[in-house]
């Protein structure tokens, strides 16, 4: 080490290059390989609570819709097990843990058994509304133009109808009325709900449809189909990700409302709006036929929306702590 002094007589030790190489200076050892967005976001998910306690919340209900039989004590579908007046607004018991209704059916299986259809249309109105959203979307966002006005001019015609309004308004057609079911009301909710799926789809394609991947494929000659296929919606699917995971929970109240106000599923469909819907008269004398479904959609609901969050924050680049 050669030492240096300054006018004000302070020494300065500079390393010879032999000592210490540039390369040796700069080189960084990392095993690590770089984790891909996905691999990231699921890092970050796992030591979120929130995530934790929304997705064992979820899988808990998606386990009592597929095998209700596992969780009630009768089956309230049976001709053996079917209401009984003489149980009419019984109290809870051992064997029937949250009571009787004013039909004298119990309420646990009846809370069961409503799972699976409000489950299945939540998850296949979401489901319906992301490939269609997302198709209009990516497409209005890729190609632009004369696409771009067309399909922005008829989401906005669907954004314009409320949800539950536009819900109403169908449900009253003869061809809807008359044909109630649990496809019905999920072909309703998706022609209503698409176009914020579209909107956050074609805002997300606009954002990478300029990336250097993009123009890398298609100078080597890829089609617009496969770029949009294969590089550019896999990349532009996580905020869709995150709004239909919320939106979820939208279409299972949805339901619920519209079951609760008598439009929605028909009476023999076993569901949380029904069932709601059933008690509400004998709510001062006996809460518990409305309380109970009453917490399974609000638990269910909420999940979603914790879950939901949960995926924000961690597919959010922006939201990132470094």
């Amino acid at each position: 080490m050669t030492p240096k002094t300054s006018s004000y007589e302070i020494e300065h030790y500079v390393a010879d290059i032999d000592e210490t190489p540039v390369s040796a200076t700069d080189s960084k050892v990392s095993g690590d390989a770089p984790l891909s967005l996905w691999k990231d976001a699921w890092r970050q998910l796992r030591r979120k609570p929130t995530f934790i306690v929304s997705a064992l919340l979820i899988l808990f209900a998606i386990v009592v819709a597929l095998f209700p039989q596992l969780f009630w004590n009768q089956d309230p579908t049976a001709q053996s097990t079917q209401c009984l007046l003489q149980n009419s607004n019984g109290k809870a018991s051992g064997d029937h843990i949250m009571g009787f209704t004013a039909q004298g059916c119990d309420v646990l299986s009846r809370v069961v058994a409503g799972t699976r259809a409000s489950l299945t249309v939540g998850l296949f109105s979401t489901l319906g509304v992301v490939v269609l959203g997302g198709i209009i979307g990516a497409l209005a966002g890729y190609f632009g133009g004369w696409i771009d006005a067309v399909l922005a001019r008829i989401g906005d015609i669907f954004f314009a109808l409320p949800l539950i309004l536009g819900a109403l308004v169908i449900m009253q057609l003869p061809v809807f009325r008359q044909h109630r079911s649990v496809w019905t009301i999920v072909l309703i909710l998706v022609v209503l709900g698409w176009p914020q799926v579209a909107r956050i789809m074609r805002g997300a394609v606009v954002e990478v449809r300029n990336a250097d991947y993009v123009t890398s494929a298609r100078s080597l000659g890829v089609s617009s189909m496969g770029i949009l296929m294969k590089h550019i919606i896999p990349n532009a699917m996580a905020p869709v990700i995150v709004i239909a995971t919320i939106s979820l929970g939208t279409f299972i109240v949805a339901e619920s409302t519209l079951s609760y106000l008598g439009i929605g599923l028909p009476a023999e469909v076993m569901s949380w709006g029904n069932d709601i819907s059933d008690g509400k008269d004998a709510f001062r004398s006996n809460p518990m036929p409305v309380f109970w479904p009453g917490l399974a959609l609000s638990l269910t609901v909420l999940s979603f929306i914790m879950l939901g969050d949960a995926l924000r924050d961690a597919l959010d680049p922006k939201s990132r702590k470094k």
